[in-house]
């Protein structure tokens, strides 16, 4: 007699077990913020598949035994944090934003700093991806820096992915994902690969490279080890992944670091996370801090 039961296990193996993966969600949501609700379940497997060959498992079901009755999860956490993160990146994304930077928020932070001889400007990619954020920043500012040479800059680069910090750290990207740089500036801040049958790369030029440093850092822990005088802060599209209490208590600590008149920047789906008090909005999804504390 046939019987159906063996198509259906096998199934069932590539996939995890709702205990399972409501310890996954759970872990995610203390460690990162991200919430993973039953209808991600989809996702997440599919992005633990590759976990699952690096390990040489068996199954998706395997690597939940790895994790939570093998003793795997300890040595496992970051790559579990890689794989569940999403790092949707891209060079000038929402170039609304950085126009606005070039033409309002840097002069005016320059010019409440008259007094100053070659300030530095600092800016802050708090969710940096593969860095692409960072490096657009860059590139605008070294197109302003050109125009008039009275500041300085640096830019930090943070990301809770350690894969993804790498990348932006050796700076090389596909060269379709460059499409969005202006030529003019490809000319300047990119170096092209040009060897016959291997795939066309570029990198940001080492001046570029210089102005923008990668760090390790979590926005769910209380106190983050960077500057309290930034002059503006990227957060992105993040935001809309966290719970409530967790968005506003994000929001509070970005703008502790924030110098006053310093600018906060969200997703233009995020506009109404950033309206609380120490911040005043100037435009869709950018912010600004009060010059009096309240």
């Amino acid at each position: 007699m046939h019987s159906s039961a063996t198509p259906s296990l096998v199934g069932d193996l590539d996939h995890l077990t709702s205990v399972d993966y409501d310890r996954i969600a759970s872990i995610i949501s203390s460690q990162i913020g991200i919430r993973l609700p039953p209808a991600k379940q989809s996702m997440v497997e599919g992005r633990l598949r590759k976990r699952v060959r690096a390990l040489s498992l068996k199954s998706v079901r395997t690597y939940g035994d790895y994790l939570f009755r093998q003793g795997g999860l300890d040595k496992e956490l970051p790559y579990l944090i890689d794989a569940v993160t999403t790092n949707k990146t891209d060079f000038f994304r929402e170039s609304d934003h950085f126009e606005l930077m070039r033409s309002r928020m840097v002069p005016q932070l320059l010019k409440a700093r008259l007094g100053e001889a070659s300030p530095l400007l600092k800016v802050w990619s708090a969710a940096s991806s593969t860095g692409a954020e960072a490096y657009t920043t860059a590139m605008v500012l070294a197109e302003m820096q050109a125009q008039s040479k009275d500041f300085r800059y640096a830019i930090l680069a943070t990301d809770v992915s350690r894969s993804v910090l790498k990348i932006g750290q050796m700076a090389i990207y596909p060269e379709e994902q460059i499409a969005p740089v202006p030529k003019a500036m490809q000319s300047r801040y990119l170096m092209f690969s040009r060897r016959n049958g291997i795939r066309n790369d570029v990198r940001i030029v080492p001046e570029l490279r210089q102005r923008v440093r990668f760090n390790y850092l979590n926005l769910m822990e209380t106190s983050y080890p960077v500057d309290r005088d930034v002059d503006i802060i990227f957060l992105r599209n993040v935001l809309i992944y966290f719970e409530k209490n967790d968005q506003q208590a994000v929001i509070e600590r970005l703008m502790s670091h924030l110098r006053p008149g310093g600018y906060l920047v969200l997703g233009h789906s995020e506009s109404m996370i950033g309206t609380s008090a120490g911040f005043h909005q100037i435009a869709p999804a950018v912010f600004q801090k009060t010059t009096v504390a309240a």
